[in-house]
């Protein structure tokens, strides 16, 4: 009960710190809240929950510019991107190594199957969510992106993307080498961002490896700091001070997922009522002398 108490002050406390943003004009503000409201229904049902617009303001995103989005998934964020960023821009989709999957549960082989092929198919899958002026697409492995575009990104966004490098860092260093692609494909003076499920103060690096979906903000800084980034800024815009996991707890309980609840509507109904997780959200530099 007293470390809930605690935890529940300093996350009251960090909450009430004001957003800064690393800033976009009005013009290009206006034309993300455009391609915002263009988005389909069950996109922009979370919309209030993920807070894209003030996320990539946040993270001084404009468009193009070429961007790194790691694991782009079902690509909830790319398609916000690709026509955000526009004709003029450039997106790559840099998914996780192919044998990560394996580390961290799915090997399923017709999944499996899917993400050998996945750098060559994602920008025709990803085509199909833009107009006429959306980004050029590219697909990449975070980890293992061609040397060919080493100096040539604006900015790298891992957005609820760091946990699973993390949880199976021992097997494979898998994030120590996404971090270090990171520095590579930057350019001097560009960014990375990240969203990251953020486990209570104080508690264990143990306990917030990644495996749970949950890190700790002083451990991730700590991880880009080591590489060589500087951390420019902190954003309370995604945080939530409702969500207190306990010690066997995942983020995935959680909405959207709701994991732990499907057959209990109670239980289901409580976890609704804390939303989504509570996240970090960090601004790093590649400094402009490296």
């Amino acid at each position: 009960m007293v470390q809930r108490l605690i935890t529940s002050i300093a996350l009251l406390i960090a909450c009430a710190a004001p957003l800064v943003s690393a800033g976009i004009s009005d013009d290009q503000r206006e034309r993300l809240e455009t391609v915002l409201a263009d988005q389909p229904d069950e996109h922009k049902a979370r919309q209030s929950s993920r807070n894209p617009a003030d996320t990539l303001a946040f993270f001084g995103i404009t468009p193009g510019m070429t961007v790194v989005e790691v694991l782009p998934g079902g690509g909830w964020y790319s398609r916000v991107l690709s026509a955000y960023l526009g004709d003029e821009g450039t997106l790559i989709g840099a998914d996780y190594p192919l044998d990560l999957w394996p580390a961290i549960g799915y090997d399923g082989e017709e999944f499996l199957a899917k993400r050998r092929t996945w750098p060559e198919t994602w920008p025709e899958q990803a085509g199909e969510w833009q107009g006429d002026d959306g980004a050029h697409l590219i697909g990449q492995r975070i980890g293992s992106i061609d040397a060919a575009h080493d100096g040539t990104a604006d900015a790298v966004l891992f957005i609820r993307a760091l946990h699973h490098l993390n949880r199976v860092e021992n097997r494979g260093g898998f994030r120590s080498a996404a971090l270090s692609d990171t520095w590579s494909v930057l350019k001097p003076g560009g960014v990375v961002g990240v969203v990251q499920h953020m486990a209570p103060p104080g508690w264990s690096d143990a306990w917030a490896d990644g495996s749970r979906g949950y890190m700790n903000h002083d451990a991730v800084i700590r991880h880009f700091e080591s590489i060589g980034f500087e951390l420019v800024e902190e954003s309370d815009v995604n945080r939530n001070p409702k969500d207190e996991p306990g010690m066997e707890d995942i983020v995935w309980r959680l909405p959207p997922n709701l994991q732990t609840s499907r057959d209990d509507p109670e239980l289901r109904s409580r976890y609704e009522a804390v939303g989504e997780s509570n996240r970090m959200t960090l601004l790093f530099r590649k400094p402009e002398s490296s």
